[in-house]
């Protein structure tokens, strides 16, 4: 980790856009501890395990055919920011294209770069697993090779700060975003349905306003995805996890004020909601129609709940 290397990839920030994508990527690592990958033959067998064990749980009790993403990485910090600074890029795009000249552009792209690799480095410390669909790629949704990542570093130095056994936790987090993989195994039109809404939201950003029935719409549909996640983790996890899920919360809770900032900031605080609303959705419909009736949710884009129905579950079981 070098933070003067960092600072002076972010000052020396060039080129004709609003932000410099390799000095973001750069300081972000520069700033970041990568952490080591000299993994044992026995824990990699593990995480083939453990993703293996989760894709045929989940196979037979969802009901759900689907396949695992043909990229499947056991990553270090460095490696999860290097795969990570494309989506930001794809994101970004449409601002960058169509904002208005910047009156200090020099200025405005050392400050910009700046604020995305702090965030990017953030979260390369502390993101444990992702199922990456890869929106707003070139390819056409239905032609995307989607991704899955495990940064080992933070799953070890997370389930020491627990004080938990790493290959339990490491199941756990493989049983959480390989229950992503199958929801969008079960939803062909997914991945095109959040990205029509990010677009608009994105497209709306860029023409300084705000398009806030998009991004209610890719909440919603959020919740719909962390909350069934949920439902299929409490299911399918071969052990009682609420300890885990307790320890984590409560670090995730704690931290300096600095850490609580910035995940107010990236909105992680909105994902822990996304996750505790969709997940008490889900369970409603589960005990009442069952894990079938549950899965009707990824039958058409119509069947995902309102925003309503997500606080009211009886309503969505009337309707569909």
């Amino acid at each position: 980790m070098n933070l003067f290397r960092s600072i002076r990839t972010v000052t020396g920030a060039s080129g004709d856009g609003y932000v410099d994508w390799p000095a973001v990527a750069e300081a972000a690592k520069a700033s970041t501890d990568a952490g080591h990958l000299d993994l044992s033959d026995a824990e990699r067998a593990g995480y083939a395990a453990d993703v293996r064990d989760a894709r045929d749980r989940l196979r037979s009790l969802g009901d759900v055919a689907f396949d695992l993403p043909d990229a499947i990485e056991i990553q270090n910090r460095h490696h999860w920011i290097d795969a990570n600074v494309d989506t930001f890029q794809r994101v970004m795009a449409p601002v960058e294209r169509e904002a208005p000249r910047a009156l200090f552009p020099g200025v405005t792209r050392v400050v910009n770069t700046g604020s995305l690799s702090v965030m990017l480095a953030f979260l390369g410390r502390n993101v444990l697993g992702q199922y990456d669909p890869l929106l707003l790629a070139e390819a056409a949704p239905g032609d995307r090779d989607h991704a899955l990542y495990f940064v080992h570093p933070n799953i070890s130095a997370v389930a020491e700060t627990l004080d938990v056994a790493e290959a339990r936790f490491r199941r756990w987090i493989a049983f959480h975003e390989v229950s992503h993989a199958a929801e969008f195994g079960a939803a062909p039109w997914l991945s095109a349905h959040l990205e029509t809404r990010l677009e608009r939201g994105v497209d709306a950003l860029a023409a300084g306003e705000l398009d806030r029935e998009a991004f209610a719409e890719l909440d919603t549909a959020m919740t719909a995805v962390e909350g069934y996640a949920e439902l299929l983790m409490d299911r399918a996890f071969d052990d009682d996890y609420a300890d885990l899920r307790a320890k984590l919360d409560a670090r995730r809770q704690g931290g300096g004020p600095v850490a609580r900032l910035a995940r107010r900031l990236l909105g992680l605080g909105l994902k822990r909601r996304q996750y505790e609303r969709g997940a008490a959705f889900f369970r409603t419909v589960a005990d009442a129609r069952g894990l079938d009736g549950a899965s009707a949710v990824w039958e058409r884009p119509e069947n995902l709940p309102t925003d309503a129905e997500l606080d009211h579950p009886e309503r969505w079981l009337a309707r569909v």
